[in-house]
């Protein structure tokens, strides 16, 4: 299963690092890719998406489904 997000408030690299970690700690085995320029995160690997989202969350950040 692909889940896709905007994440409107995702603005630089040190950004992408944070939402990776934190959606990799939560989810052993998940797979993170940002879009920065288009603050799309699509994670692939689980179909678990309140986890994915309370991941997001939980760095800080405001994800949306897309």
């Amino acid at each position: 299963m692909v889940l896709q997000y905007q994440v409107p408030d995702m603005s630089c690299e040190h950004c992408v690092q944070t939402i990776t970690r934190a959606v990799t700690q939560a989810l052993p085995g998940a797979q993170v890719r940002a879009d920065l320029p288009n603050h799309r995160v699509t994670v692939t690997g689980t179909d678990d998406k309140p986890l994915v989202e309370g991941a997001i969350r939980g760095a800080g950040y405001t994800p949306t489904p897309a």
